[in-house]
């Protein structure tokens, strides 16, 4: 079969033919029929960070059809469509049964540590199969399984209430999401922070007041926005020291700042102003939890997560067009979302 791989860290990546894979005891098959091109897809092309192993297939963000069936798997069928959850864990450790998975000491990710969906075929458990809706787009599915998701996690990790005020700094691909599910989550006030115009127009059709820095501080203008109130909750998902600072400035007392976006970087804390003095909150947000995958799916369905709107570029398996494209997401210049998708 095809496959788009890395070869070498620092290397562009590289079109193969490799063996298909065959499913175990309690494993699936997967038909790819999509597959996100997320920004963590630069850093391990990039070494930024680590990979398990090369050369390996990159893609986390997968769905497709099932096209073959291990022994004793009875969770799904052949031809089912499904997503796939990207954290492959032991399902029995301490971490596992409290709805923790994200830190069993097992803990594999598709596309990092194993080969994932930038291929015509991918094995995984059949446990990691989310069922898609049939009203549900397939491209749509698989940006679900880690923009949308940690955008969730995020929300969920911030405590986000019904009447809410939220400011979500970075508008690509996962915080297009967040502006969809802030208001799934009863916000009543949603603000978007970018520098792209463009981005801050497509926000804007969520319901998102936009704020540009070239307008002037942003903290300022979120304060001016929420009567010198600030946000409830901060939701970072750019991964700029910049714009962590920028969340963390713009809290109200008792806000909740949300970190999703990777940085390289440390950012500096005035810890008197802008925590202890509003009893503020920095929390941490890591991967997410197979049942907030289901609830997306039901919020999709319903009608309230609208992700084919937010795919702007749908692409072939093609190593050239990959990697233009994550040479794009490492200059911030990349398009709202892209996806492989494959006939």
């Amino acid at each position: 079969m095809k496959a788009v791989q890395i070869v070498g860290l620092g290397e562009p990546l590289q079109l193969h033919e490799v063996p298909q894979p065959e499913p175990g005891p309690g494993e699936i098959r997967i038909k790819v029929q999509a597959a996100g091109i997320c920004h963590s897809d630069v850093h391990y092309r990039d070494g930024t960070a680590d990979v398990g192993f090369v050369p390996i297939t990159p893609g986390h963000e997968v769905a497709g059809v099932v096209d073959k069936l291990g022994a004793g798997v009875s969770s799904v069928a052949l031809g089912d469509r499904v997503a796939l959850h990207y954290l492959l864990t032991c399902g029995q450790c301490d971490y596992c049964r409290r709805g923790l998975e994200q830190f069993c000491p097992e803990a594999r990710m598709l596309g990092k540590d194993v080969d994932g969906g930038y291929a015509e075929y991918v094995v995984v458990p059949a446990r990691n199969a989310v069922h898609v809706a049939d009203s549900v787009g397939i491209a749509a599915a698989a940006i679900m399984m880690c923009s949308s998701a940690t955008a969730f996690h995020a929300l969920r990790r911030a405590r986000i209430r019904a009447g809410d005020r939220v400011a979500v700094f970075g508008v690509g691909g996962l915080g297009m999401s967040g502006l969809q599910l802030t208001r799934a989550c009863g916000a009543t006030e949603v603000f978007a922070v970018d520098t792209d115009a463009g981005k801050l127009k497509v926000a804007e059709s969520y319901g998102a007041r936009p704020i540009n820095p070239a307008d002037g501080a942003v903290e300022q203008q979120l304060r001016e926005a929420t009567q010198g109130r600030g946000v409830d909750v901060a939701l970072e998902c750019a991964g700029l020291p910049v714009t962590q600072q920028q969340a963390l400035a713009s809290l109200a007392v008792h806000g909740r700042l949300a970190l999703a976006g990777i940085a390289g970087e440390a950012f500096a804390v005035d810890s008197y102003a802008t925590v202890i003095n509003r009893e503020a909150e920095i929390v941490g947000v890591s991967d997410h939890l197979y049942g907030e995958l289901t609830t997306l799916m039901e919020f999709a369905r319903g009608g309230l997560l609208d992700l084919d709107s937010v795919i702007t570029e749908r692409l072939a398996l093609d190593a050239a067009e990959i990697n233009r494209h994550l040479d794009s997401l490492a200059g911030f210049h990349g398009s709202t979302r892209s996806v492989i998708v494959f006939d």
